[in-house]
């Protein structure tokens, strides 16, 4: 099973860089970029989970539409993805719920920062996926938190996938730096231990960011991206369609486990 997600928020990269950069340019930004991931979604016939901030939301209502309409899951990932607050749990549900007319079912923290498990649960989320493993000093430094699933306050949570042992984070920035071959090769291995795998990437990394120095974003997260990244994320679809892997939302992915260990 193929957990594929897409943390669609604001742009705002350039501020984290001490650029002045407006909610209007990064939505357009990230707008673009989502229309090229749903793109490559709807050619490989396959669907996936777009854990969307309520600013997103709020200001790209026609993409939001086309990604409800091409049968994918709608998720929470805040209100301000630069400034995310514990009053973002209720609220970004309320206005993506309230927009949609949708049930939002889950949620993921701005930059995986740490989330208060039982007002996820108070909020009335099933899962939470705001947690990355990884061997990686700062917030990824996670080694003592489980590689795979497991319930927390009533709560599934839905770890971004590491290799075994050595824990080595296989997220968006791997695909970006990462030799295709060898990504897709630990891919496997993940698959193969654990039976499913979960990964999750942005739709501004979908934009030519290489074109925009005065963005001054690092090296590792420009390389490979804009149409590049495009043909990565379609060579990895194909990759694990051709081992006949299942692409599933992540409240399908829920569905299923708690049928299984109930």
């Amino acid at each position: 099973m193929i957990l594929l997600s897409f943390d669609t928020e604001e742009f705002d990269g350039p501020r984290e860089h001490g650029v002045e950069y407006s909610l209007e340019e990064g939505i357009k930004v990230s707008v673009e970029g989502t229309n090229r991931i749903l793109d490559v979604l709807k050619t490989n016939n396959v669907r996936s989970t777009f854990f969307c901030t309520a600013n997103f939301a709020e200001n790209a209502p026609e993409t939001m539409q086309r990604i409800i309409r091409e049968g994918h899951e709608i998720a929470c990932h805040g209100v301000d993805h630069f400034e995310p607050k514990e009053t973002d749990f209720v609220k970004s549900k309320e206005i993506i719920e309230n927009l949609t007319g949708l049930t939002v079912t889950g949620y993921r923290q701005p930059r995986m920062f740490p989330t208060i498990e039982s007002e996820i649960k108070k909020a009335g989320y099933r899962y939470n996926s705001s947690i990355n493993p990884a061997f990686i000093p700062g917030r990824y430094m996670n080694l003592k938190t489980p590689r795979t699933w497991f319930m927390k306050d009533g709560v599934m949570q839905i770890p971004s996938s590491v290799t075994p042992k050595f824990r080595f984070p296989l997220f968006w920035l791997s695909l970006h730096n990462l030799p295709e071959g060898i990504y897709h090769r630990m891919v496997r291995r993940v698959l193969n231990h654990d039976g499913y795998f979960v990964t999750y990437f942005h739709p501004w990394e979908f934009y030519e960011l290489k074109e925009h120095p005065e963005f001054k974003m690092p090296y590792i997260i420009k390389k490979n991206s804009g149409k590049d990244m495009v043909m990565r994320l379609d060579n990895l679809i194909k990759m694990l369609k051709d081992k006949n892997h299942k692409f599933i939302t992540y409240n399908e992915f829920v569905n299923i486990q708690t049928k299984t260990n109930p």
